[in-house]
């Protein structure tokens, strides 16, 4: 059973930086695009960044400028890295792959404080 595993999201202060790490566990195939979604409290889920298989990207237009995706397809692994951050960056993240099947991480908090 494929399995997303997040990690990197905590607490920052305005200004600061996050990486956020997402890994595959198990076989997983078929992945054309990954990307990082995020929630916050009383909002609708939102696209943050999304990377497909040949390297495009394509950014949430609150994002562009400081944050950016990138992933290891021999590893079926995404990363967000993330500066600059803002308060309104807290939300919940998860991640995403998408191809043959969809497959959602369990999401990882980033909290800016200012």
């Amino acid at each position: 059973q494929v399995q997303l595993v997040e990690s990197g999201g905590g607490l920052v202060q305005v200004g600061g930086s996050l990486r956020l790490s997402c890994a595959a566990s198990g076989s997983i195939f078929g992945i054309n695009s990954m990307g990082w979604y995020r929630q916050a409290p009383g909002k609708q889920r939102e696209l943050v960044a999304a990377i497909k298989v040949g390297g495009s990207t394509n950014y949430a237009d609150s994002v562009k400028g400081r944050f950016a995706i990138s992933r290891d397809n021999a590893k079926n692994t995404v990363y967000l890295q993330m500066d600059s951050l803002k308060p309104e960056d807290t939300a919940v993240y998860y991640c995403r792959m998408a191809g043959f099947r969809d497959y959602w991480g369990q999401g990882t908090q980033v909290t800016v404080s200012s």
